[in-house]
């Protein structure tokens, strides 16, 4: 949606008035995201894009964007101080409040900053929300949304590995299918460090157009796939795999580890041969991290004993 669509429809919401500048940030590959500044303050607006900036083609149905809005609006009651309020929306696209100048947690990793505090938060924060909507039929309702994860994450991720690994695309498709017939709590879907924006004593999450109510444990593994690959540029990061794994089983008390170590198998493959590769990642470190999974995979350990073993 260019500004020439979206600004006539920020004034009939009434978020916008008198002069106004459209600055674009930095979105990621699914959507186009804007920091509009007028007379009436600052706001950010998000539109979800048909075809996503990846190498390979790759599509989803922007109706996504609903269900980010959703996922906002559903978690703020359970995690008021770690998502952005939502100040209105249409037809694929939303506004929410801007944040200002808060750095990803992404780029702290990269630099080598290995905080364990803000990995004890990212766990506490998504086993408060799993634990809150464990079985909860509101959230079943309304995160019905298996065609849009599939869309993002199962096809591009298991799936489209599958096809190009086939020593163990058998176990990559059953893990598939067993993840599409898990129901149990509200998924984000995109726990990564590029979405969580660090400020004092604060954790704030974007970014969740692939909420599902599925398997939390797609969640853990996702975070714990990107603090593996990190851990491959500053070994110290490893150490947040544990700091990160005993708030989130503090606060979600249900049993998670074996689907996500298997899980988390499965992404680290993903980021090397997926739709999504781990753009960071030198040939010697995608070769390691294939030899490492074809060994693991087949008879996946605990999750203590995958962290030793990836040190």
């Amino acid at each position: 949606m260019t500004s020439a669509n979206l600004l006539p429809r920020l004034r009939d919401a009434g978020l916008i008035d008198g002069e106004v500048r459209v600055t674009p940030l930095t979105g990621g590959v699914s959507s186009d995201i804007v920091l509009v500044e007028s007379d009436g303050g600052q706001i950010v607006v998000k539109t979800a894009l048909e075809k996503l900036r990846v190498k390979d083609d790759w599509f989803a149905d922007v109706s996504r964007n609903r269900v980010e809005q959703a996922f906002f609006e559903y978690a703020a009651p359970i995690i008021p101080e770690s998502v952005p309020r939502i100040l209105g929306g249409g037809d694929g696209w939303f506004a929410m409040e801007y944040l200002g100048d808060m750095p990803n947690w992404k780029t702290a990793l990269l630099a080598g900053d290995a905080d364990e505090y803000t990995a004890k938060l990212a766990g506490e924060i998504l086993g408060r929300l799993h634990a809150a909507s464990w079985l909860d039929d509101v959230a079943r309702t309304r995160f019905d949304t298996l065609p849009n994860f599939h869309a993002l994450r199962i096809e591009p991720y298991l799936l489209t590995t599958a096809s190009r690994v086939p020593e163990v695309a058998d176990i990559l498709r059953a893990e598939a299918a067993r993840l599409s017939e898990t129901k149990l709590a509200l998924v984000h879907g995109d726990y990564s460090p590029k979405n969580l924006l660090v400020g004092p004593q604060r954790l704030i999450v974007l970014d969740a157009e692939c909420a599902w109510f599925g398997d939390p444990a797609f969640d853990t593994a996702f975070l714990l796939t990107h603090l593996c690959l990190k851990a491959l540029l500053h070994p110290q990061t490893i150490h947040l795999v544990p700091a990160f794994w005993s708030e989130y089983t503090s606060s979600c008390d249900y049993d998670l580890e074996q689907r996500t170590v298997r899980l988390l198998l499965c992404l680290l493959l993903a980021r090397v041969h997926g739709k999504s590769p781990a753009e960071y990642l030198s040939e010697a470190q995608r070769a390691f991290i294939t030899r490492f999974v074809l060994t693991h995979l087949p008879n996946p350990p605990s999750l203590a004993a995958l962290t030793a073993a990836w040190t």
